[in-house]
C-alpha cells in the first residue's frame, strides 16, 4: 500500500468514528423496590433485638430484607462477650442509605438492642477442672472435697463456639491446709488468652445433703422432682440435716422452704390427713360389723397417728386412729361403748 492509500484509509475510519455516539455514563442506582416486582417488593426493616455471634455487625445483622451485596457490608462493632449494648437506629438507617437504600422502615424504634453471644464458664466447670487437676497432679481423691474461692467465682466468658473443658494452665496445692491457687484454660480461647483467670481458694470436705429446687408451700407435699442432692461443706451440716431423698419424698413442708436451703428433720412431717377442727368420718370395726359416725377433730393427723375426736351428737371425746384423707377408726371398743357414743 503507497503512502498516498494508508492517509486515505486512515482518514475514512477517523470519519465514520466522527459520527458514532459519545459513550453514555454510568446510570444511577435505582432505589430497592425498583428493581423488583411491585407485588414481590417488601421493604426492609430494621431489627430490634439481636445476638451477636461475631465482634464485627454487618447491615444484614441489623436490617432484615436487604440485597446480599449490602447485606454482608461491615457497620458496626459488637459489645464484648457476653455483654448488651445498643445502637441509635438513625445511625444504622444512615448507613444503609449510604448503600442506596432510603426506604428502610424502622417501626419506631429508636434504637436496637444488641447483645453479644458467649459462653459462661460456671463454678461448677471451675470445681471440675480443679479437681481433675489434683487428682492427676497430686493424686488426690477429691469426690469429696469441694472448692471455695476467696472471692467467689469469677465472671469467666468465652465464644460462644467452643464446648470443650475448661483446664488448669498450672496449680499449687498445700495438702496441709488444703489451700491452693490455678490458672485457668479454655484450649482455643482467645479470650482467655488475653486476659487469664486466676483463682485462689480452699478445697473443704463436703457431705450430700437434700436441697429444694423450688420454694416449697407450708403443707405442701414433697414430690422426687421438688429436691435433689447437693454437696455441701460439712461443717454447714448439723445432725439433723437431711441426707436421703428418700427421708423427704411424700413428706409435708412443716414450714416453707426456699429452693438451695437445707432440709432439716424438722422442717418436715408426715402428711396431714386430717387438720384440727375437720368434721371426719369415724370408722368403729369389729368382726363382722362396722359401724359410721360424723366427728370433729380435736387436733391435726398423720397417717397412723392416734387423735382426740368429739361425737357431734354425744359430745364425748374418743381416741381414734388416722386411717386416710378425713376418716378415722376406733378398732376394738365394746360394741355398747360405741353405739352410745353415737
Amino acid at each position: 500500500m503507497t503512502r498516498s492509500m494508508f492517509n486515505s484509509t486512515v482518514a475514512a475510519i477517523l470519519a465514520m468514528g466522527a459520527a458514532w455516539p459519545a459513550p453514555a455514563e454510568a446510570a444511577p442506582a435505582r432505589p430497592l423496590r425498583a428493581t423488583l416486582p411491585a407485588a414481590a417488593y417488601q421493604p426492609p426493616t430494621l431489627r430490634a433485638d439481636i445476638t451477636a455471634a461475631r465482634d464485627i455487625l454487618t447491615l444484614g445483622d441489623l436490617v432484615s430484607g436487604l440485597p446480599v451485596g449490602i447485606s454482608s457490608q461491615p457497620a458496626f462493632r459488637a459489645p464484648a462477650l457476653g455483654e448488651t449494648g445498643t445502637i441509635q437506629a438513625s445511625r444504622i438507617v444512615e448507613a444503609v442509605r449510604a448503600q442506596g437504600v432510603d426506604d428502610v422502615l424502622d417501626g419506631g424504634s429508636a434504637q436496637v438492642v444488641v447483645t453479644r453471644a458467649a459462653r459462661r464458664i460456671g463454678m461448677p466447670d471451675i470445681e471440675k477442672a480443679v479437681r481433675t487437676a489434683l487428682e492427676e497432679r497430686y493424686s488426690i481423691d477429691a469426690r469429696s472435697l469441694s472448692l471455695v474461692l476467696d472471692n467467689g467465682a469469677p465472671n469467666v466468658v468465652v465464644e460462644p463456639e467452643l464446648r470443650g473443658l475448661l483446664q488448669t494452665q498450672d496449680i499449687s496445692y498445700d495438702v496441709r491446709s488444703r489451700r491452693l491457687s490455678a490458672t485457668l484454660m479454655l484450649p482455643g480461647s482467645a479470650a482467655m488468652r488475653l486476659k487469664p483467670v486466676r483463682v485462689v481458694g480452699q478445697m473443704v470436705e463436703t457431705v450430700e445433703v437434700v436441697v429444694p429446687l423450688r420454694t416449697i408451700n407450708r403443707g405442701e407435699i414433697i414430690q422426687a422432682g421438688d429436691i435433689m442432692l447437693e454437696r455441701r461443706p460439712r461443717d454447714m451440716a448439723a445432725n439433723d440435716v437431711v441426707v436421703e431423698a428418700g427421708a423427704a419424698i411424700g413428706k409435708a413442708a412443716r414450714r416453707a422452704l426456699s429452693s438451695g436451703q437445707l432440709l432439716r428433720a424438722n422442717d418436715l412431717q408426715r402428711q396431714e390427713m386430717v387438720a384440727k377442727n375437720e368434721v371426719i368420718t369415724v370408722v368403729y370395726q369389729a368382726p363382722g360389723l362396722m359401724l359410721t359416725m360424723r366427728g370433729r377433730a380435736q387436733e391435726a393427723g398423720a397417717q397412723g397417728d392416734i387423735i382426740s375426736v368429739v361425737n357431734i351428737q354425744s359430745k364425748k371425746i374418743l381416741q381414734a386412729t388416722v386411717i386416710g384423707q378425713g376418716r378415722v377408726a376406733v378398732n376394738g371398743a365394746p360394741a355398747g361403748r360405741f353405739a352410745a357414743a353415737n
